[in-house]
This record gives structure tokens, sequence and C-alpha cells, in this order.
């Protein structure tokens, strides 16, 4: 049986390798991608509400991988997951695969971000509603992505559970919780005032509130601080989250102008010093 160390321990090897022999393939799942077991699943009422699912061979209910590709929340799609994780190595290790589309920020939600985010969580949450059928465990489920994937994996692995004990449809009753996460290149935050602090040339996430420049999401930082507070992974970090595994290809230099300010460390050594407060 696979404990929860080494169930994230693999999941990280599993994501690292998915770096390593990523392809560059956007159209459709790369060549060393297995055949899902099942594919284009509906989760959700929206055309991007769909997901595909690698079934790992097990007599007991094995481990998940979660995993939400990045494009920016404007583009992309689960057809790149090897560029997040290798299926392979996850199914080798008994631990079945999940692969998301999602709505992007192009959505009319309000902020535009609650589009994917809650994506996210609803298609977490109907995987769970399915571990009878498909033979999984829902406390072993971690998630992995990149960039705003990434950014979404930390959301749901901060963010207080989203389940609703009351409501009538089934799938709202699960929990929205991780196991744990291992991510690349993770935006840790959404507060564009920490982003200026951290990298100075940061130019990244207004959009996520429907702004279109950098300056534009500073000036408009007060009045959007309730949706900072609700969608920024730093901002809703507590200590009984699960564990998390950031994954980065530069060293940090906080406080100094990054090649790639929107993937920069700096984001993941800010976050692992809240974390140790």
């Amino acid at each position: 049986m696979i404990t929860m160390k080494p169930f994230l321990y693999l999941i990280t090897l599993a994501f690292l390798a998915g770096q390593v022999h990523a392809q560059k393939k956007s159209s459709g799942y790369g060549s060393a991608v297995p055949k899902p077991t099942m594919s284009e699943i509906v989760y959700g009422k929206h055309d991007r509400n769909v997901l595909d699912f690698w079934k790992a061979e097990s007599d007991e209910p094995t481990p998940v991988a979660f995993v939400i590709h990045g494009g920016g929340w404007k583009g992309g799609s689960k057809e790149r997951l090897d560029r997040f994780a290798d299926p392979n190595a996850l199914l080798k290790a008994g631990i079945s695969v999940v692969a998301i589309n999602y709505r992007y920020v192009t959505s009319t939600e309000k902020p535009p971000v609650k589009a994917p985010l809650h994506d996210a969580a609803r298609a977490l949450q109907f995987v769970r509603s399915k571990a009878k059928e498909w033979n999984l465990d829902k406390k072993r489920i971690g998630a992995a992505g990149g960039s705003a994937g990434a950014c979404s994996s930390l959301w749901l692995a901060f963010h207080d559970d989203l389940a609703d004990p009351k409501s009538k449809d089934p799938v709202a009753r699960e929990s929205s919780r991780l196991a744990c996460a291992a991510v690349t290149g993770a935006q840790t935050t959404l507060d564009p005032k920490q982003m200026k602090e951290w990298t100075p040339n940061s130019r990244y996430g207004g959009h996520a509130f429907g702004l279109r420049s950098f300056g534009d999401f500073l000036k408009q930082r007060e009045k959007i601080l309730p949706w900072i507070a609700e969608y920024s992974p730093y901002a809703l970090v507590t200590k009984d989250d699960p564990p998390v595994y950031l994954i980065y290809r530069t060293p940090p230099a906080i406080g100094k102008a990054q090649k790639d300010p929107t993937h920069t460390s700096n984001f993941g050594v800010k976050l692992q010093e809240h974390c140790k407060t």
C-alpha cells in the first residue's frame, strides 16, 4: 500500500519525468502517452468540462494523479498531460491518472479566474464521486500541473473544502481537498503588491481579475482585495494544508528582475517562508 509520503514522492518523480520527456505536440496526446481508459468524460455543463481517465491495474483502490494543464488560464488542453507528468510511470506505480479541461478566464464569471479554479474543484469532486466505480482511493488524490495549472493545484491544496453536505447534487457533496501537490513554475500569489516586491519586473496576473495590464492590476488592488483573498494561494495557507512540492528552473533572487518573472522561483521561496511561519 502506498502511504502519504511515498505517494507524494512517486507523483513528484513521475512529474519530473514528464518534464524531461515533454512533447512539443499540442494537438492530441504525445506518442508516449497510453490510450485513456475513458475519454471525454463530462463533469459539468460547459463544453470544456471534460476529462480523460487512465485506470491503474490494482485489486485495491488506487491513488490518483489529478493533472491540470497550463496555458495562463487562456489556452492549452488536457492533451498536454505529458508536459506535466509521466502517465506511464504513474500507472506502473499503481497510481491512476486524470487529466482535465476547464473553462478559460474568457468566461463570464466574476472574477474570470473563478471559472478555471471552480471547474478544477468540480472535476476533483466528480472524480471522487466515481471512486467505487473506478476503484479509486478518495483520500489519496494529488494534483500536478505547470504554470496556471500549478497555481490551480495550489489553490485546491490550500482552499477550504468546497463540499456541500446538504446539496441534492451527489458530486457537490464530495470533498475538494487534495492529499498533496507537485507542481512546476507555480504562481504562488495573485497579489500584485507581493509580486512587485518579490520580482520588480512582474507582469502576470491581471487577467485573472479582468484587468488588461499589470499597471491596472496594481492600481485596482485595493478594490479587488476580497478577490485576492479568495483566489491567491498564498492568502489561503493554513497549518492543516497538505504537503506541496514546488519545482522551478532557475535559482531565486528576491527583489531582483527575472528573465521569466511569470515562473520565477521567487514565488516558491516566498511561499516556503510563509508556510514555515
